[in-house]
């Protein structure tokens, strides 16, 4: 056979041939240039031998293959260039499609993007039956849509909508939802994987077809209403300014027809133009940006399997869930079984929401053992601190735990402002404090705040990092000053929302301004969120006294918390805030979205400058992924350096002028 570093092929005794992908000096098949170029000489190979069947199959451990290789894509400049590069790769997977004999993907864990399209150019797919296995075409988040055959192999296969859902959403499917939809032909036990695979290829069954009613909507009479509802749908969630891509596909599969050719041709101009987009080189951007932080985590060198924590308040009772979700046995301690039964009832129903079903609920719910005695603590390989922010409660709590704690378990806090150096005082081994700053709501929020003090040992933090992507999450290393990266930049933000809101402008049009410019949430909203006291006392920590708004500090004086008392700045109704509509004639002032947006990104310059963060590219990563800075952005500072530093400094000092010295610029902006 044609064998080459990342495919060898077999044929066994029944004539099959095994076409095996593993992909060198990577953990991770991906589809690079390398790599589908090789595909083709062995399936041009392969066309001559004519053997009985042909099963392609990944030797990663990990999973089949986990799309394009990304990185490739930044290369693309020109609509030409990209799709020439999208059409060759049509070429081999037509190839593919067209061979006289039998195919099948054997699929094990990720089969995403581009590994997914070339399962669909394959006749059958069989799947692993187990959790690992996730099938999905997430092509969406980066700013484009699938490119190589799958707008067009996918609908007639498992039908129009459920096609369209996975293509606009990017979610992912487990061996058994994709089976139902026909997307794989069978699930089953990994040790029964090739037997089922080799089955196909001897019995060689009729192609999976959508029922009837599937295959009519896709008729030209249908498609403009269906286009038009799904549209509408979408635009309720999706910004098509500001993520164009799943509104493309739409128009591309309004207007796809005519032969299969055809509608690959349509469907490589259309990812060309989104390929070469700025939207879609900022989420390319914001995946690789991903990809660091996960790559800090690393593998190996630290996999705890008991975790105690100390505090069953808001923060840490989720925190505690969330590592039970993650099959980590977890101790819950507070003062008495009354504080720690809230945090059980939250726990419940985190579990209830993602594992669905009785047993996994229940052995979720057997990992979490409330432990208001601290019995946990002597068995625990990871102990996080998470009770209120005062510096000698939690010195205190140090000082008597410390005594009990396991030969070298992590020893984490989850101050959110507090030095950590401050809080190593009352260790006898200061060096082994880290910080591990979560975020609320936990099983939503990706980031997590690493943080190393001045006495902190780099073994710590790496093993932090490595727990952090243990239990799911995106680790980021940050220095120990105050406030750390996330809330030191948040602050600014929140402040001016309330500053603006006390010169009269209405809460709807500062959270509005926020959200047209791609926050997730304006900060009005987010500051009742977060709880007003929460917010102020984080304030009083990081800004002078004179920058902080009273109307903070009289709510927080009158009990108007925000979300949680049911009255902040909005009232809540149902959980949801109440936002009264400004007056028909309101003119929105110029400077809104500057005077919001500039004050925060002046903090993350200044961050950069205080070397809160290694570099620019770590602190767009933790504004992202732990604010939700603006994605198709690419970043704070990726956004300063679009826009140009000189104009951004300009438009700081003219607001300093106007304003006040709050938005005078940082010395950090000579280093940009």
């Amino acid at each position: 056979m044609n064998n080459n570093k990342d495919w060898y092929a077999e044929k066994d005794t029944d004539g099959i041939v095994w076409l095996h992908l593993d992909q060198s000096e990577t953990k991770t098949n991906v589809l690079s240039k390398f790599v589908l170029e090789a595909l083709d000489q062995q399936l041009a190979q392969l066309a001559t031998e004519n053997p009985k069947g042909l099963i392609i199959l990944s030797d990663k451990q990990q999973g089949f293959i986990a799309g394009a290789d990304i990185t490739e894509f930044t290369a693309l400049r020109e609509v030409a260039e990209a799709r020439t590069w999208v059409q060759r790769t049509h070429e081999i997977f037509n190839r593919l499609a067209n061979l006289p004999f039998p195919t099948v993907a054997l699929i094990h864990g990720y089969c995403l993007g581009g590994g997914l399209e070339l399962a669909l150019a394959c006749r059958y797919r069989v799947a692993a039956d187990n959790p690992e296995t996730q099938l999905g075409l997430p092509e969406v988040k980066l700013g484009i849509h699938p490119g190589y055959g799958g707008t067009v192999r996918l609908p007639p296969l498992i039908g129009t909508l459920p096609a369209l859902e996975m293509m606009l959403s990017g979610r992912s499917l487990s061996a058994r939802a994709a089976t139902r939809l026909g997307l794989v032909d069978q699930a089953v036990p990994s040790r029964h994987l090739q037997r089922a695979a080799r089955a196909l290829i001897e019995k060689s069954p009729p192609p999976h077809r959508p029922p009837f009613w599937q295959r009519l909507i896709g008729q030209p009479p249908l498609r403009r209403l269906v286009t038009k509802t799904l549209c509408s749908r979408l635009e309720k969630r999706v910004n098509p300014t500001h993520y164009p891509a799943p509104f493309t596909l739409l128009e591309l599969w309004e207007r796809q027809g005519g032969t299969t050719e055809q509608r690959l041709a349509a469907e490589a101009e259309s990812l060309a133009s989104l390929l070469t987009s700025e939207t879609a080189n900022n989420l390319i951007r914001v995946f690789l940006l991903q990809q660091r932080l996960k790559s800090l985590g690393k593998q190996g060198i630290f996999k705890p399997q008991r975790v105690h924590v100390v505090g069953a308040g808001t923060m840490g009772g989720d925190i505690a869930a969330w590592c039970a979700l993650q099959k980590l046995h977890v101790s819950l301690q507070d003062q008495s079984p009354e504080r720690i039964a809230p945090a059980i009832k939250r726990a419940q129903g985190l579990f209830e929401k993602r594992l669905k079903s009785q047993r996994p609920i229940q052995a979720a719910m057997d990992r979490l053992m409330p432990d208001p005695r601290g019995e946990g603590l002597a068995k625990a390989d990871v102990v996080i601190e998470a009770i209120f922010e005062n510096v000698e409660a939690k010195q205190s709590l140090f000082q008597a735990i410390e005594p009990k704690l396991k030969a070298g378990a992590l020893v984490a806090t989850n101050t959110s402002s507090i030095p950590l150096d401050t809080l190593a005082e009352s260790l006898p081994q200061p060096e082994r404090l880290v910080g591990l700053h979560f975020f609320n709501p936990v099983a939503k929020m990706q980031l997590i705040e690493v943080v190393r003090g001045e006495t902190t040992e780099t073994e710590e933090m790496e093993r932090a990092a490595a727990f952090a992507r243990q239990i799911g999450r995106l680790p980021l290393p940050v220095k120990s000053l105050p406030g750390f990266l996330v809330n030191r930049v948040l602050t600014p933000y929140l402040l001016e929302g309330v500053r603006l809101l006390s010169e009269g402008v209405p809460g709807l049009v500062i959270d509005q301004a926020a959200v047209d410019f791609g926050m997730p949430m304006g900060p009005i909203e987010l500051a009742d969120t977060v709880g007003l006291d929460i917010c102020l006392s984080v304030a009083e920590r990081l800004r002078p006294a004179e920058q902080i708004p009273q109307e903070l500090s009289l709510k927080v004086q009158q009990g108007q918390l925000g979300k949680k008392s049911g009255n902040g700045f909005y009232r809540y109704k149902g959980g949801k805030p109440v936002k009264p509509q400004p007056p028909r004639e309101y003119q929105v002032p110029g400077e809104l979205t500057d005077r919001l947006i500039l004050s925060m990104i002046n903090e993350a310059v200044s961050c950069l400058h205080d070397q809160v963060v290694e570099d620019a590219d770590l602190l767009d990563a933790g504004m992202i992924f732990g604010i939700g800075f603006a994605p198709f952005r690419g970043g704070p500072l990726h956004y300063v350096r679009a826009q140009g530093v000189a104009t951004i400094q300009q438009r700081l000092q003219e607001l300093a002028t106007q304003h006040g010295t709050r938005f005078a610029p940082s010395s950090g902006w000579k280093a940009l």
